[in-house]
């Protein structure tokens, strides 16, 4: 199998590590529009070219897929140009900027018959897998309740790096380079990993907030407006109530997420501060004392294995352009609601006629 990479940010540095770990595969190529930066990711990765003509490289033959690894506002056309070219695509999450180039996204792909995948990366951690075993089972009864967080704080730690020094960070604040805040960039992980144990989010009522960080909001080139707060209440199609949030001011978290399902048998919750494999759970007669327990998960497959395993069987397997999709249309349904300051029902986008509360 032989892959090539698009973009060469740093993130592309973590999908080539990745797919050169895998037996079978190898990473050919890499494109960036900047040349400098493609030649010199190619030489750290030991990637035999680079490219800065993206229609150049997805004419080659003997490239059979794509790594989508390009800021958010160029997914649409770089993976378009890669399903055109007949390339297998993997592509960084969010799958798109709004839900109507997300849908074009999946039908050109489906329609194409190219394997499709988004990379949703933690549902690689095997406790959220067996958290959606657990709730499929039956194991904690009619689910009720639920939170979810995402939280980070490089806006206030300098762990990662200089946010207001390095391009890689200030395009993530700034709307007209192809930013959708916090909610776009990891708000898509945190509602996946609530709504893929728990079934499909109906209707969301948000809030979003982009704080002051810079004289005049502006740092050179980038005018900081990309929200970086977001808080939502929503409502599952199975009735469950939740509440979801992800921020970049949470001081004391690098990079958190956690999630606690509560039904009416039963629940379960998942750190993965504290563990990728491990699941808290209260169930049975731990109830009426309200005793927890936990349960290791068997390691899963990473995303970049199942990629790859997808295009060998000819099986897509998840999360698949259509989920990518699927979770666009939330997303979009969040900016209306912070928007318009009313909860919004998914199906219609008119106002939810239960209010989550």
């Amino acid at each position: 199998m032989r892959l090539a990479i698009i973009g060469a940010g740093s993130m592309a540095g973590e999908h080539a590590k990745h797919f050169r770990a895998l037996d079978g595969v190898e990473v050919v190529a890499v494109c960036d529009l900047d040349d400098a930066k493609a030649r010199a990711f190619a030489e750290a990765h030991d990637i035999p070219e680079a490219h800065s003509d993206l229609t150049a490289m997805l004419a080659r033959d003997d490239i059979q897929a794509v790594s989508n690894v390009t800021p958010d506002g160029v997914h649409k056309a770089t993976t378009l140009a890669a399903i055109a070219a007949g390339k297998h695509v993997l592509c960084e999450k969010p799958l798109a900027t709004n839900a109507a180039d997300a849908e074009t996204m999946a039908a050109a792909a489906r329609e194409a018959g190219v394997i499709n995948m988004v990379n949703l990366s933690y549902r690689d951690a095997p406790a959220i897998q067996l958290a959606r075993e657990l709730v499929a089972e039956g194991r904690l009864g009619r689910v009720m309740h639920v939170d979810a967080s995402y939280r980070q704080s490089w806006l206030v730690s300098d762990a990662w790096g200089r946010w207001d020094r390095d391009s890689q960070w200030l395009w993530r604040l700034s709307e007209a380079h192809g930013s959708k805040g916090v909610l776009g960039d990891v708000g898509v992980h945190i509602l996946d990993f609530a709504s893929f144990p728990v079934g499909d989010i109906a209707a969301v009522t948000c809030r979003l907030k982009c704080f002051d960080k810079a004289p005049d909001n502006r740092i050179g080139e980038y005018r900081l407006d990309a929200n970086d707060s977001a808080l939502m209440q929503v409502e599952f199609a199975g009735g469950a109530l939740g509440t979801v949030q992800a921020t970049r001011w949470a001081t004391g978290h690098h990079n958190s997420l956690a999630l606690s399902i509560h039904g009416d048998r039963g629940a379960l919750r998942v750190d993965l501060d504290a563990a990728r494999d491990r699941v808290q759970v209260c169930l049975g007669e731990d109830v009426h004392p309200a005793r927890w327990t936990e349960l290791t998960a068997p390691p899963t497959p990473s995303i970049y294995r199942r990629f790859i395993d997808g295009i060998e069987s000819g099986v897509n397997d998840q999360p698949d352009f259509a989920r990518g999709a699927a979770l666009q249309r939330v997303l979009d349904a969040c900016f209306d609601s912070d928007a318009q300051g009313r909860s919004l029902a998914l199906t219609t986008g008119e106002p939810a006629e239960r209010q989550p509360a």
